[in-house]
């Protein structure tokens, strides 16, 4: 059974993110079919934080380089998920307790989506506003100074 299925709903059009996304994708349905086949799930979900940690640093990377503030709400989910995906693997390594991966993996599926849609929408279009390349680092359009790209999760609603 699939976690989480990729779909073009997923996609940005920016083909590194887009690439990244669905190896996100492949990996928590890797630790999924872990899951289902009652096997040791801690290497799978190790190998998925991995893979986490790279992607959501690559987007704050991203993030700096096209002007996003530097507490955003982008940024804030990140550190969010990261820290309950490192408490998983901490409560599976020193206290044995392998119970919150299915829940995590649950959680992980439901957020995703909402998350691309919204935040990574939203950094993929100041990326492109900004004529941002990220295979070179370079900027054609700087943010103005002062000004901000936003807080980075598509919304008014975000605090800056």
């Amino acid at each position: 059974m699939s976690t989480l299925d990729w779909s073009d709903t997923l996609v940005l059009n920016q083909p590194e993110l887009d690439h990244t996304h669905e190896e996100f994708v492949d990996l928590l349905n890797r630790f999924g079919d872990t899951l289902d086949r009652g096997e040791d799930a801690l290497p799978a979900f190790k190998a998925l934080l991995a893979h986490t940690e790279e992607h959501f640093a690559m987007e704050e990377r991203w993030m700096a380089a096209t002007g996003f503030e530097p507490e955003n709400c982008h940024s804030s989910q990140h550190a969010m998920v990261l820290n309950v995906m490192r408490e998983v693997v901490r409560y599976a390594e020193e206290l044995g307790d392998r119970e919150p991966m299915p829940i995590v993996r649950q959680e992980l599926a439901q957020w995703f989506p909402g998350h691309a849609e919204m935040m990574d929408a939203a950094l993929v279009y100041t990326m492109q506003q900004r004529g941002f390349d990220p295979a070179t680092g370079e900027v054609k359009e700087p943010a103005l100074e002062g000004a901000t790209a936003g807080g980075g999760c598509g919304s008014s609603s975000c605090g800056h």
